[in-house]
């Protein structure tokens, strides 16, 4: 099995980060699993759009978005065409991908 690159960038200025992902992971594990904080209020169920990303490479390898990611997406703050919930991106492919976090809102912050 080959290991995938995921490369976070952040539109608030931090550094990009690259972390290696096992087959079967979502995207918010990942990002999780290596102390990126990324809102995800349902618990990664797909029951809200907190851990709306941009998926800027690697998407065809990405499960197809469902019809309930697509309606809690319509509910995201700046929805996009590459618009995706990073705990429904599960890794299944072979090409590295590349993902945006969009700027946050943490309550209490």
């Amino acid at each position: 099995m080959k290991a995938i690159n995921i490369t976070f960038t952040f539109q608030d200025g931090q550094p990009d980060q690259t972390h290696v992902a096992a087959e079967g992971e979502s995207v918010l594990d990942v990002a999780l699993n290596n102390d990126i904080q990324l809102q995800h209020n349902c618990g990664g169920v797909c029951g809200c759009s907190t851990c709306h990303v941009y998926i800027e490479q690697g998407e065809a390898d990405l499960p197809e978005i469902s019809d309930a990611e697509e309606d809690f997406i319509d509910r995201a703050e700046n929805p996009r065409i590459n618009s995706r919930l990073a705990c429904q991106c599960v890794v299944q492919g072979s090409t590295d991908l590349v993902v945006r976090i969009p700027p946050q809102h943490f309550l209490g912050h």
